[in-house]
């Protein structure tokens, strides 16, 4: 992955990405106030840098019937570092977790974890989850709701580059 720096351009052309990733190159250049050409070539060489990981469509838990979203916050026996990959690596191959942040202090490893209702969470939870070897003990927190989801991060076109 190369660094490329970022003018006032590529941070625009980022923000309106970030907010609408269907947007064509039209619509993005004429935003950022270059001609398209251009600012495809920038898209590329921030795809290019690492910048832009990839697209994807935000879908609707609910309409896919995926009513409930628990934060699992796991311990485990072991934090040597050939233990905490194979935790991850056996994480991605379940797809009910969604998200699988390492944390610092208390607890390894928080999960966002999405199912059909309580019932399937413990379904995972108990043949899968706390059933994982080296996993010491789960907390389960049920969200009630979510107020904000915002992806990405926050990007002031105007701002100069962090370096």
């Amino acid at each position: 992955m190369r660094r490329v720096k970022l003018d006032k351009i590529d941070r625009r052309i980022l923000r309106d990405l970030q907010d609408d990733g269907r947007m064509t190159n039209v619509d993005l250049a004429r935003r950022a106030g270059i001609s398209a050409p251009p600012c495809l070539r920038r898209v590329r060489a921030l795809e290019d840098a690492g910048y832009i990981r990839g697209y994807h469509a935000d879908i609707n838990p609910e309409a896919m019937g995926y009513g409930v979203t628990v934060f699992a916050m796991v311990g485990l026996n072991s934090q040597a570092e050939a233990d905490l990959r194979q935790f991850e690596e056996l994480v991605d191959s379940w797809p009910l977790v969604r998200e699988c942040n390492m944390l610092a202090g208390e607890t390894d490893f928080l999960l966002k974890v999405v199912a059909e209702d309580w019932d399937a969470y413990q379904r995972f939870l108990t043949t899968q989850l706390t059933a994982a070897p080296n996993v010491s003990h789960v907390k389960s927190a049920l969200s009630i709701r979510c107020s904000k989801s915002v992806p990405g991060v926050p990007i002031d076109a105007e701002s100069p580059d962090r370096e």
